[in-house]
């Protein structure tokens, strides 16, 4: 057993767009639309909301980009604001990447995996199957980084698979009723619910199914040529899954009717249900739990390179920067395991989600808004740099969306936001009582 400052650059921009799409395509997508028809009746409005924020995660992709290429380290915001800003806001993003960036979404895919399943077979319990995968998933990622890649791509092309299979489902179903597609034509007073809190909310949900255009950041030591294939896969990643996600969210909202779906959480398994029948929806729920394993995969192998860095970087967390002769930091990976499964155990889904989401954003705003001041330090002509096309705009886009969608939900979910601002401040609390290592052990 050792501590190591880099592992093996085995993952090429397949597993990195691999990591993008399982990442971003789970448990948002899945689960989202129900929450939203609390709020919003609209389903024209709604599709605008997922456009929204597909073109928000675009920009914050973009931007994203170009600081993988000035700071191709791994650890994603950990080290980018370390850089930045100062070693203690990098630990506070570490922080926040461990308990809402990974462990609060890992929990969530767990529990949404879990309830598909429940619906298609009710004598599983839900809470079990959530814990039984988690466990499962870690396990396969404590083998070896080169075994967890082929898992990932295979599991990521079942996913995509068994998608495109709903997906082409429900557009014959609208060519055959094409009178449901009036649940998605626009209204007089669509627009008018643009300026309410309640589609701010609305857009937290959808942020949060967007969430994971970022997962290669935390592993870039471990990619080949990542100053481009980082960047290259979180750009082109999210364009793909913003297609993907206003179909889907088209598919389910012409299928079945807004009363059906209306604060459901497998909203996948219940219009399934309407486009092929009581069985079809069945098989769909077990189709689509299946799908979700890919998620959590990407999560579960991502998170805890992070928590790994953490380590690599203060005398005090050395232990979790213990990696085996493979490479994998086997006891970040439990660390990240342990917290899942409380998390699990005693969290609710929407309060977990609007958590997670206030820290977890708050710090991609300070990774967005590090572009143009590294921009400023080294010149924008640095040589061999990915540039954010576009500049300024992508950057300044995503900060003013990104804050409003915090400030609705502030306003709506006040102690929620408030849990999610103390997670920020313990970090910055703690960090002055530890000591960085001098230099990183061979």
């Amino acid at each position: 057993m050792n501590v190591t400052t880099s592992m093996p650059k085995g993952i090429g921009f397949t597993t990195c767009l691999s990591l993008v799409m399982a990442t971003m395509v789970g448990t948002g997508v899945y689960t989202s639309l129900g929450f939203q028809l609390q709020d919003i009746r609209g389903g024209f409005l709604i599709l605008l909301v997922w456009i929204a924020g597909g073109i928000i995660s675009l920009c914050g992709a973009l931007s994203y980009a170009e600081l993988s290429s000035r700071i191709p380290a791994s650890g994603g915001e950990y080290a980018y604001l370390s850089e930045a800003y100062h070693p203690s806001i990098g630990f506070m993003a570490g922080f926040v990447s461990l308990v809402a960036g990974f462990t609060a979404p890992i929990a969530l895919a767990a529990i949404a995996f879990a309830s598909y399943l429940h619906a298609a077979c009710p004598a599983i319990p839900h809470k079990a199957a959530a814990v039984v995968a988690v466990l499962a998933l870690s396990f396969v990622h404590l083998r070896s980084l080169e075994q967890s890649a082929v898992f990932q791509n295979f599991m990521t092309a079942v996913k995509f698979s068994l998608l495109g299979i709903f997906l082409i489902l429900g557009v014959v179903f609208c060519l055959r009723n094409p009178g449901h597609l009036a649940a998605i034509a626009p209204s007089g007073s669509c627009f008018g619910e643009l300026a309410q809190p309640s589609t701010g909310v609305a857009l937290l949900f959808v942020l949060y199914a967007y969430s994971g255009w970022n997962a290669p950041t935390y592993m870039s030591s471990e990619v080949r040529n990542p100053q481009k294939t980082v960047g290259r896969s979180l750009a082109f990643g999210t364009l793909l899954v913003t297609v993907l996600y206003v179909v889907t969210n088209a598919v389910f909202l012409t299928a079945a009717p807004a009363s059906a779906l209306c604060g459901k959480l497998d909203v996948g398994g219940i219009a399934a249900g309407f486009l092929i029948g009581p069985t079809g929806g069945t098989v769909m729920s077990v189709l689509i739990a299946v799908g979700l394993l890919a998620s959590l995969g990407a999560m579960i192998l991502a998170g805890p390179r992070v928590t790994a860095r953490i380590g690599q970087d203060y005398a005090a967390l050395s232990a979790l920067a213990v990696t085996d002769v493979r490479g994998i930091p086997r006891r970040a990976v439990l660390l990240q395991l342990v917290l899942v499964l409380v998390l699990i155990i005693t969290g609710s889904f929407e309060t977990v989600l609007i958590y997670a989401q206030t820290p977890l954003l708050f710090c991609l705003i300070l990774g967005v808004i590090a572009v143009p001041l590294l921009r400023k330090r080294s010149g924008s002509s640095s040589c061999g740099i990915y540039h954010c096309p576009l500049y300024p705009l992508p950057p300044l886009l995503f900060t003013l969306c990104t804050l409003a969608g915090l400030i609705y939900s502030t306003m709506t979910h006040p102690w929620v936001a408030l849990a999610g601002l103390l997670t920020m401040a313990l970090p910055l609390l703690i960090h002055p009582f530890l000591h960085k290592k001098t230099t990183n052990p061979a």
